[in-house]
């Protein structure tokens, strides 16, 4: 099991946002608080937070990446953050899941097992970007060009425990009606 210490944080803000108009998901506001720094709260524990996005101001230091080519899609982003992963693990965030916290945080890590933990909605619905990965299995699993790449065919490969998500905590923000539901 990965501690704190073993773990940098990779949040996701990238993304087209085709269902919110193109509006930046990572300054989007719920409950007085943008969808970033929420996940910022969310990996406070964590050694270090790599962002794969577009740099705007936050609470806290973190380094800042884009994928290549920039909308190369979540896989892509995701592998451009892994590349500056100098821990053993990492946490994948998509920055669009406000309900994810500290205690999700926990159990994922508490959960990791093999390759890595992730978290499943009350769907069974995957969430690969609500995961803890073992940072070298994730990046042997990289195709050479990752743009496009589905996050299915990135991880699907690995050796992932599922944990269970409580009600409400997976779910994420897409549309306005998903975010005037959430606020």
């Amino acid at each position: 099991m990965p501690t704190p210490a073993d773990v940098t944080a990779v949040i996701l803000t990238g993304g087209r946002a085709r269902r919110l108009g193109g509006r930046d998901k990572a300054s989007l506001q719920i409950g007085g608080s943008t969808l970033l720094e929420r996940a910022l709260a969310a990996t406070e524990a964590l050694r270090t937070t790599v962002v794969v996005g577009s740099p705007t101001a936050t609470s806290r230091s973190v380094t800042w990446t884009r994928e290549e080519p920039a909308g190369g899609g979540p896989a892509a982003a995701l592998l451009a953050g892994a590349s500056l992963v100098g821990t053993p693990w990492l946490l994948a965030l998509a920055v669009d899941m406000p309900w994810v916290d500290t205690d999700t945080v926990a159990r994922l890590l508490a959960g990791a097992r093999g390759d890595g933990a992730l978290l499943v909605d009350e769907q069974g619905r995957a969430q690969f970007l609500a995961a803890v990965y073992d940072a070298r299995a994730l990046r042997s699993h990289a195709p050479a060009e990752p743009a496009d790449t589905s996050l299915r065919a990135l991880v699907g490969g690995l050796d992932l425990t599922e944990v269970a998500a409580l009600p409400g905590e997976a779910d994420d923000v897409d549309t306005p009606e998903d975010l005037d539901r959430l606020d």
